[in-house]
């Protein structure tokens, strides 16, 4: 229900919001997490991981911001990143390896009921065409299904910090299919966003003091 409904704020917020700005405002998860993480377990987080979340948030701000105009589409969107925060931090506390399936199931289901309710009371509206429904179907059962999958058993074995921290990649893989794949030239936006990201990464992999994220699960 939370990544459902930040889905649907998600959504919104680009009807009125660029985006680069939207992707942005929603990377702003990385910054939440290790908040919420804090103020609803008592989790103390390394200096180290406030320093990742940090570059992580800079290095986003350099590979999508160009211009901030806070509106009320980036209220939505940063509202919805909130809700991924909250939904980071939930999954990192119940999920379990043996159960990667049923859970990521359950959330599939419990997305497609909330994203359904969102369109009465005229009901969802189908793709128009082959192109569309191809489209469509990739959407469906590649980056949401798949991806909910592949992070549902990742955060098994992640806390919810480092989680977020990995995810901030997101816009670096789009950067690079960018140049790769859609005749873009790389720009020192482009690598200097990237380098950060990948730093933060690297920060938070390899600091001293990193929190055991195997402990972390059994503490409910």
């Amino acid at each position: 229900a939370l990544y459902g409904a930040a889905q649907l704020l998600q959504t919104w917020g680009l009807a009125s919001t660029p985006a680069s700005v939207s992707g942005f405002v929603t990377g702003m998860y990385v910054v939440i997490t290790p908040l919420l993480t804090t103020a609803l377990f008592g989790q103390r987080l390394p200096g180290s991981t406030w320093l990742a979340a940090l570059l992580a948030t800079l290095g986003l701000a350099l590979l999508a911001l160009h211009g901030l105009a806070v509106d009320r589409g980036v209220g939505l969107t940063l509202v919805a990143a909130a809700l991924y925060a909250l939904h980071i931090v939930a999954l990192s506390r119940w999920s379990r390896p043996g159960e990667t399936f049923a859970m990521s199931t359950v959330q599939m289901l419990a997305i497609a009921a909330v994203c359904l309710l969102a369109t009465l009371p005229r009901g969802p509206v189908l793709p128009p065409g082959g192109g569309a429904w191809i489209v469509v179907l990739y959407l469906a059962l590649a980056a949401s299904a798949g991806a909910m999958l592949a992070q549902t058993w990742a955060q098994a074995h992640l806390s919810a910090t480092r989680a977020a921290i990995v995810m901030t990649l997101e816009p670096v893989f789009a950067a690079a299919f960018a140049v790769a794949f859609g005749g873009e030239s790389p720009t020192w936006r482009m690598l200097a966003g990237g380098a950060l990201v990948l730093a933060a990464m690297y920060l938070v992999e390899l600091a001293p003091g990193k929190p055991n994220d195997e402990a972390l699960h059994h503490e409910v």
